[in-house]
């Protein structure tokens, strides 16, 4: 099978393409660096922008399947920052699919598009998105999953979406880093009582379901325009889990507890001191990762079981008891 892998050397991207490349499918690599790596274990490169439509269209080229992995992730940056990669960009695969005949397209969404800022517990596709969104993250990746959807059937081309939730393991240059950076600089406050229940998706698992979805699609068995909700199917008590990490990678406990309406009060401040004083970086609180961090959102993936017959392959413990093993290893944590 001829692959695009999109985002193919990012986090989840890069495990998309060796599991592609283990069970024998042709991988070319789509993105904006040089990854060598990548050529050494017999994936293609092609470099280029993915707000460039003409660099997307010639990286279709041929192609059976597309996974379209890359976006611009992150909860602070301009409309801009977010808008071009993760709608235009979005809107020139599915453009490029089409024109080149690419008959399959699996997306990379995020729970986060369905996210209100109420608690969401074992939920499943069926909820609806929210009327307004705290974060352009949020609100773009929810408009190019539409962008996604409504493609389906369109000129030869059948879609599937995944939302894989808060993606975690070995390598990963988000969550777990910016978490563990602060914890070492004791500056990681618990939002909320610490009861909220979230899910989580190891890595392997994330991308194995991307694997699985394309299959799905080619074998025909009615997931064309559907859209997916994957995790570990183990919800954990966040904050619990977190300070577990913290004690196992000999790291500073969490010493202060914030009420989340008082975090959701420092976090409006900070974003709007950011935007007026133009402020480098990014706001330490804001109010999406204040909800974010102190409410419930796990969901129910029966329907990914069921129609893409995904189970996960780890449990939280093993999952944990790897990435530990990973960490350990790095000299930042230490």
């Amino acid at each position: 099978m001829k692959t695009l892998v999109t985002g193919g050397g990012g986090f989840l991207g890069r495990y998309i393409v060796e599991q592609l490349l283990a069970r024998g499918d042709d991988v070319t690599v789509f993105a904006r660096g040089n990854y060598p790596e990548l050529e050494s274990i017999g994936a293609k490169l092609v470099q280029g922008d993915i707000c460039h439509s003409a660099a997307v269209l010639h990286a279709c080229e041929g192609k059976e399947v597309v996974f379209h992995v890359a976006a611009y992730p992150g909860v602070w940056g301009t409309w801009d920052d977010f808008y071009q990669p993760n709608v235009i960009g979005t809107q020139n695969v599915v453009a490029a699919c089409q024109e080149q005949g690419v008959p399959y397209l699996v997306y990379t969404s995020s729970p986060s598009v369905i996210f209100d800022n109420q608690s969401h517990e074992g939920n499943n596709e069926s909820l609806p998105y929210p009327l307004f969104y705290e974060n352009y993250y949020s609100c773009t990746k929810a408009l190019a999953e539409q962008v996604v959807i409504n493609a389906n059937g369109k000129s030869g081309l059948s879609t599937v979406t995944l939302r894989p939730h808060l993606i975690w393991g070995p390598r990963d240059s988000q969550l777990l880093p910016r978490l563990l950076a602060k914890a070492k600089a004791e500056r990681l406050i618990q939002i909320g009582d610490g009861t909220n229940k979230v899910d989580l998706t190891y890595v392997e698992d994330a991308a194995h379901a991307h694997l699985l979805a394309a299959d799905a699609l080619i074998s025909s068995k009615g997931v064309a325009g559907s859209v997916y909700f994957i995790s570990q199917d183990e919800p954990i008590m966040l904050w619990p889990w977190i300070k577990n990490l913290l004690v196992q990678l000999d790291l500073p406990p969490i010493k202060r507890q914030i009420p989340m309406r008082l975090a959701r009060a420092v976090g409006g401040m900070m974003e709007f001191g950011y935007y007026l004083l133009r402020l480098p970086g990014e706001p330490p609180m804001t109010r999406f990762l204040a909800s974010a961090l102190a409410k419930s959102h796990y969901y129910d993936i029966s329907r990914a079981k069921q129609e893409l017959g995904y189970r996960p392959q780890f449990t939280m413990s093993e999952s944990l008891q790897r990435t530990v093993e990973y960490l350990k290893n790095k000299e930042y944590i230490l």
